[in-house]
Parts: C-alpha cells; structure tokens; sequence
C-alpha cells in the first residue's frame, strides 16, 4: 500500500550553521562598513535638503 502522504518528509539539506567565531579584523571591517552606511546617509540627508542640482539645459516646446 502506498501512503497519500506527497513530498519529501525531511529537506534536502541542512540549514548552513552561522559561524559565531570572529577574527579582530572581521570585526575591524564591519566596524568600517557601518561607519561608511552612516556617512552615505548623512551625505544623502544633505544633498536632499538643496533641492535639485541641474535646473536648467535643453527644454522641449509643445510646438511642431
């Protein structure tokens, strides 16, 4: 007799373990990459506040 049940009861792989272990310079390099996240944002902050940068250039008429 076969059972109704459809599919695989266990998966396929395991989930990948996260490594808890980190060197000084793991560390070291994430520290940095936060602190570039957090100078982009406050650039972006800035930039947002002027307004557009390029107002004028080449305009299209409604006329043919």
């Amino acid at each position: 007799m076969s059972s109704r049940d459809g599919g695989k009861k266990k998966p396929l792989k395991k989930p990948k373990s996260q490594s808890s272990e980190l060197d000084e310079e793991d560390k070291a390099f994430q520290m940095k990459q936060k602190e570039e996240v957090q100078k982009m944002k406050q650039l972006r902050e800035k930039a947002m506040g002027k307004g557009p940068l390029a107002t004028g250039g080449i305009k299209k008429s409604g006329k043919k």
